[in-house]
Order: C-alpha cells, then structure tokens, then sequence
C-alpha cells in the first residue's frame, strides 16, 4: 500500500493519475533486479526522458548536490552545459563504473550514433552493502542494459526493486519510491533511491526514532517536468527537493551523498516569477516518494559487507 492508500496526503497539489515520474509524458523506467541465495540483493533502475536518441534530442537539465559523499558519473558536465546525453542509471556504489559502460554501450549501439566519440554518461549510486554482497560484480553491464532495454511507461514499481533492491532508510527497509504533482497545467514526478538515516517523520509526526541504528546513507532524486525551464531553473527545482528530503526526517550526516537531477521534455522558458508552485510541488513530491519506497518494501534476510555476517532489515509498518 502507498501514501495515499493510508490516508497520507502531503501537501496541496493533486497527484497525476499514476501518482509516479512516469506521469511525465514519454518518462520511462526500467528495472532489473537481483535476489539471489544469500548474499545478492541489488539491482538497476533506468530513466529514460523519452523514446527517441538522448544523445541527439538532448533534454535541459539541472544538477543540485547538498552532500557530495557519493559518486555522481557525470555532474560536472550537466552542470556546465545543462544538459542530458544519455538516460539516467541508479546502482550500487561499486557498480558505478559498469554503469556508465552499460551507458555507453546503449548509446553506441543506437544506429544514428555511428560516429560518436564522446558520452557523458549520468549515473547515480547509493551504497546497499548492508544487505548486500557488494564486493560481488553485480549487476553486471550486461544485466543494466536489460534495465535500460526494459524501462516502460505506465506504473513504476517501488520497493525492493531495482537500484533500491538492497537500500535501507531510517534503519528501516528503503527502495524505489515515486510520486508526481499537477501544477498550473503541467506535471511535475519524482522518483528516489533511498537510502539514508535520520528520524521519520510523516506530516511532521515522529514515527520512529532511528537515527543510532541508521545516522549516514545517501539518497538520488530524479525529478521529471513537462514545465518549460531553463537550465538554471531546472538546478533551482532540484535545490528545493531537498527540503522534501528535510520534512521526512533526513539526518544530512556526514556520510550522506545527497543528489538530485532535474530536467524538462519542453523547450521554451517559463518566467522565474512563475517558478514558486513548481518548487512547492517539487518539496511535496520528493517526501511523499521517500515515504512510498518505504511502504512498498518488505522485510529482506541479507549479506551485511561491512560486517561479514546475515542482516534481517524489516520494513516499515503503520
């Protein structure tokens, strides 16, 4: 059961009808994920901004980082030219590097792209090894190509899926999570790997105290709009997700990487005095995600890396 489904309603704007980033027109998300014996639990998850060639219909963007302990695979290039030439992967921290592989391989592969040299693949990552056998080298590129390969539009599953597989959040089981808003004629989806600590709070009650259990972590928020910003505006949106991210009860420890990524499927460019809804709806969307990956998981038996030992994470229940 998701947010709404317990009677949560946070914020003001409407949901879309999928209540999901894939309420975006074109927004696709693939997953692929891998509970195997009793060490693997990790997966992908792709975002793709639309159905044609990324690389050549390059949607605007923006990058905003609050705690840069992660490995965010191609920041510096969205945040110079405020812009996306690939889809979007989520994995695990050490599956970084064959993320951005299965990134360049995608895009090669694509029959327009026959003298690209250059990819500016954009991979974001938080650290599962508390329920999974990170070490292993898993997923492989191959098997984040089948995300890639896969993603759809329709309802996104949340949970325990994909790149939030093995994730935890408040000492509790985190995952995918997703939620979208309708904001003066546009839309507005968000979806999240989290994986963070801190005190959860829903509509600013405590629920449960687990910031010893569970201080650091990290948590990647994708943001998808129809609205027409410019790349400045689009950094602007992902800054305010953040206070989404403060509402639920985040620690912002020194061991969190806190990323977040948005861009737009519109060309034009909205005023920056009509920008202030969106950001509303930006900071609605963001806890209400975090709060759906948390009661779409389930309770995992896991591999903790860190201590060599079986972990049991239960989930959250209302």
């Amino acid at each position: 059961m998701r947010a709404r489904e317990h009677g949560i309603k946070i914020g003001r704007f409407a949901p879309g009808p999928l209540n999901a980033i894939s309420d975006v027109a074109g927004v696709k998300v693939g997953h692929v994920t891998l509970i195997e014996g009793e060490r693997t639990r990790t997966g992908a998850t792709a975002i793709l901004p639309h159905s044609d060639n990324v690389f050549t219909n390059r949607p605007r963007a923006g990058l905003s980082v609050l705690n840069g302990f992660g490995k965010f695979a191609g920041a510096t290039q969205v945040q110079e030219l405020g812009e996306l030439e690939t889809p979007i992967l989520l994995t695990n921290t050490l599956a970084t590097g064959r993320a951005v592989e299965a990134l360049v391989q995608h895009t090669l592969a694509h029959p327009e792209n026959k003298l690209v040299t250059s990819i500016n693949a954009v991979v974001g990552e938080t650290n599962d090894g508390r329920l999974n056998d990170i070490r292993a080298a898993r997923p492989s590129i191959e098997e984040m190509r089948v995300a890639l390969n896969t993603a759809s539009k329709g309802p996104v599953a949340e949970g325990a899926v994909g790149a939030g597989t093995g994730t935890i959040s408040f000492g509790l089981k985190g995952g995918i999570g997703t939620a979208s808003r309708q904001v003066e004629g546009h839309t507005l989806g968000v979806l999240v790997q989290s994986n963070f600590g801190g005190t959860l709070r829903v509509n600013g009650q405590d629920l449960h105290e687990t910031s010893e259990a569970d201080a650091d972590g990290s948590i990647v928020i994708v943001i998808a709009t129809d609205a027409p910003l410019c790349a400045r505006n689009l950094t602007r949106l992902a800054t305010r997700s953040f206070a989404g991210l403060a509402r639920i009860g985040s620690s912002l420890s020194n061991g969190s990487g806190d990323y977040a990524l948005a861009f737009t499927s519109a060309s034009g460019a909205m005023p920056n005095d009509q920008c202030s809804p969106l950001f509303e709806a930006v900071i609605e969307a963001t806890e209400e995600a975090i709060l759906n990956a948390l009661l779409a998981a389930r309770d995992m038996q896991g591999y903790d890396a860190l201590k060599d030992r079986p972990n049991l994470i239960r989930s959250l229940k209302l």
